[in-house]
Parts: C-alpha cells; structure tokens; sequence
C-alpha cells in the first residue's frame, strides 16, 4: 500500500477517538443537530478505521506466515499450511486495499438522490427525435434491470413516433450516481428508416441528467421570479386532455431556464411536476458553473456534462458504442440498446475514482 494512503488511513484511526470523545460530552449530547452531525460522520469513519483495522491485522499475519514459509523448510506439512496462510493473506490484503481506496474517495452526497433524465433531439430532423426516444427506452430498459422506479414528467412527440424532448424521473439506489456521467451529446451513426437509398446518415441527440433536489436543501425561488402560463394539453391521453387547459409551463425569469408538464390529470399536479424539474434545473445549472470553474483548475477527461460534449457515438453498422471522453469502445451496441450499460457505467465510475485517487495522492 502506498504510503500516502497509509498516512490518510491513520487519521481516521486519530479521527474515530476525537468523535468518541466528543460524543460522550453532555453539551454535545444536549445539542440535537450537533450529535447527529456527529454520529453520522462517527458511523462513516469508524467503517474505514474497521477495515484498516482488519488490514493490518492481516498484514502482521502475512508477515507471520511468510516467516514460517521459511522456518519450515524441512517440514512438507508445515510449508504446506503456511503457503495456504500466505495465499490467503495475501488475496484478502489486496480486497481490503481496494475497499479502502473506495472509501477514501470523496462522496457527492447527490449521487444517492433520484434524477431527472433529459433528452432532447438535435441535429438530423425525424431521425434524431427517433433516437432520442431509442435513448429514452435504452435508459427505461436499464431502470427495469436495476429495478428503479421511473415515470415520463413531459414529452414533446414528433411526427414519426420519436421525441422532440423527454423528461423521465428515476428513483432507486444510487440513481443520480449511475447516470450522471450520461450527460452530453450522444451521436447516431445509421441508416434511418426514412432513408430509400440504404445511405449511413448521422445525427445526434443530447441528454441532460441532472439531481432532484433535496426539498430541505433545494435553492429557493422567488416567486415573483416566475411566469407560469397554462396551456391546453397536446398528444394522446383520452377526451380530458383536449378539453382542459391543464398544461403548465414555468418560465424562471432571471436565468429563461423553462419547465413544462402536461401529463397530470390535474393543472395543480402539472404545477408542481414542473416546478421540480425547474428547481432541478436551476440547480444543475449551478453545478455546472461550479464544474467549470474547477475543472479549470484540474481538467477532468470525464468531461464537465454540458450538452455541447460530445461524449459518445453509436456505430449501428459497425455495432459499436465509442465513449469518446474515456477511450472506451464496445462491440455489444444492440444489448446496450436494450439497457445492458453496465460495462459502460462501470468503467466511467472507475475512470471518476482513478482520478480522484491521483488527486488525493497529489495534495496529500
């Protein structure tokens, strides 16, 4: 293990005693806030300091069994345990030192909340609406296979089936953590189904995926800083939606950032569906801010999320799913279409935590 991991190890051991310390204190114990505060971050460091714990308890019975390896040199029984010792020490050591790299890395405490999925056709007409609804359904797909829940908040149909704009809202565990890094311009390469002359054309469509907003720490809005206009529902949804102006749309005035929703029974429901999403916006929009502004500092190859990257390209004839922001090509593009991301997500979660670890080591 490296020595900078040891050195950052070793003060959570130092941590886990001032926390114990200060949460046996009466003033800390009176202050309600104060020792929950407290016992969470107390819960999370006595979790590393278990596990560095365990490593070094491991380490010393490595070190044991290497000696007996070969202390025993005359004895097959003996060379025999030990070597097992060896193998078993070394095999958990190398677990336990990558469960701690994790658990070292610094959490976005958004990354456990639900998020809002948006898709928006761009470039290519028919075509990139019909991608943007393949995008939609790839990502419903890989909700069904984690078991997430997800529901459409708005949609913008176009005239051959596919999406102008959708918004989809998914819960479950580590929503917002799984998708974030789907955010950008995602690129088609095909033949459309518009396409007499068998030609490979190329579009694209961007997705946008941003955190719901913690209600007790959401930014609050002004509502003088809002126009909301209502409006008679558009598409498919029985008589109702064609009688009733139940459609909202919520204008954010100091920043034009835009919300609709027309797929609720009610205008009070479509209401409150957009005002969520435009919260959400609003916020994503400050966090991007945010990671301009630092990765000016650091530029990350992940890349900042906004739309303008372009970070993937489906290769339908070739079968390939290119990740332009890690180098990661795939031949598998039709079971990623039908939701299979895992390889995909996995290796952009891995990326994140290599270079959090080289920045961790850089300023320890």
């Amino acid at each position: 293990m490296k020595p900078f991991l040891r050195q950052q190890l070793a003060r959570y051991a130092d941590r886990l005693g001032e926390l114990e310390f200060l949460l046996s204190r009466q003033d800390i114990m009176s202050d309600m806030e104060q020792f929950l505060k407290l016992s969470r971050e107390h819960t999370d460091v006595a979790a590393v300091a278990g596990r560095w714990l365990r490593y070094q308890q491991r380490e010393s019975d490595l070190a044991g069994a290497q000696e007996m390896l070969k202390d025993a040199a005359d004895d097959a029984d003996m060379q025999q345990m030990a070597q097992e010792e060896v193998d078993a020490a070394g095999a958990e050591l190398a677990q336990l030192e990558a469960e701690l790299q994790r658990m070292l890395l610094p959490k976005d405490p958004d990354d456990a909340r639900p998020a809002f999925v948006e898709i928006r056709a761009g470039t290519g007409g028919d075509e990139s609406a019909l991608f943007a609804a393949d995008l939609a359904r790839m990502y419903l797909r890989y909700c069904d296979r984690k078991g997430w829940k997800h529901e459409v908040m708005s949609e913008s149909a176009s005239e051959l089936g596919g999406y102008k704009e959708v918004v989809l809202r998914i819960e479950g565990d580590n929503v917002y953590g799984a998708l974030k890094f789907e955010s950008g311009g995602h690129r088609v390469q095909r033949v459309p189904v518009t396409e007499t002359q068998g030609r490979i054309h190329t579009s694209a469509a961007t997705v946008a995926v941003m955190a719901e907003p913690d209600e007790a720490e959401a930014i609050k809005i002004n509502p003088s800083d809002l126009r909301i206009d209502t409006y008679r529902a558009s598409g498919a949804g029985g008589q109702h939606i064609n009688k009733t102006d139940s459609a909202v749309r919520i204008t954010h005035l100091p920043t034009g950032i835009v919300a609709e929703c027309q797929d609720g029974r009610s205008q009070h429901s479509n209401k409150a569906q957009a005002l969520r999403v435009l919260t959400a916006r609003i916020q994503e929009k400050d966090r991007s801010e945010r990671a301009a502004k630092e990765s000016a500092e650091r530029k990350s190859l992940v890349g900042s999320g906004d739309r303008s990257d372009r970070i993937r390209t489906y290769n339908f004839p070739q079968g390939r799913l290119t990740d332009h922001r890690i180098n990661l090509t795939l031949y598998k593009l039709l079971s990623i279409m039908e939701g299979d991301l895992d390889d995909v997500i996995n290796a952009l979660q891995a990326h994140e935590a290599a270079e959090q670890l080289a920045a961790l080591e850089l300023n320890a």
